[in-house]
């Protein structure tokens, strides 16, 4: 498109109200502008032992992945008995992340593979503390690695294999 003298003006006037409804956040299409009350799917809540560098070193591993992260030093037996995840599921600390518990050891790419498949469930749990999961992956280790299991917890307490880390 060529633009003639005459035109300049109105281009620049154009431009100009592109520029500040930009900066105001108009004509954002609506799925990209943050409803009220919506869930930030990259927003993690966690629950862990003030003193445990393995939850810390989940916690980078998921800040890594692009999720923001707020901690509560405060332990997690609480809040997991009261999210309902029984206690074969446990782990070191207890997550939240788009209306989903996860619980312990949880790789970001199965938190991320449960926000976009949205299945029925309570969350996700990587029980224990394996060796090679993130968090437990770190130079103390030696590059060991364990194979384990993140697991599909459904509502009735329930699980099956969500997916294998071999």
């Amino acid at each position: 498109m060529i633009t003639t003298p005459s035109q300049l003006p109105q281009r620049r006037h154009a431009m100009r109200w592109l520029a500040a409804g930009a900066a105001a956040g108009i004509g954002a299409p609506l799925w990209a502008q943050k409803q009220p009350g919506a869930i930030d799917p990259m927003a993690v809540e966690v629950w862990k032992d003030p003193s445990c560098g393995c939850c810390g070193d989940w916690i980078d591993h998921m800040q890594e992945n692009g999720f923001k992260v707020t901690t509560h030093d405060v332990g997690n037996n609480a809040v997991r008995k009261r999210l309902g995840l029984p206690e074969k599921y446990g782990s070191c600390h207890t997550a939240l992340v788009g209306g989903y518990l996860v619980e312990g050891h949880v790789p970001a790419a199965d938190v991320k593979r449960l926000l976009k498949e949205k299945p029925p469930a309570l969350g996700v749990a990587v029980p224990g503390m394996p060796v090679g999961s993130p968090g437990m992956d770190g130079p103390v280790y030696g590059g060991r690695r364990d194979a384990y299991d993140t697991v599909l917890v459904l509502r009735d307490g329930s699980s099956r294999v969500f997916q294998s880390h071999r």
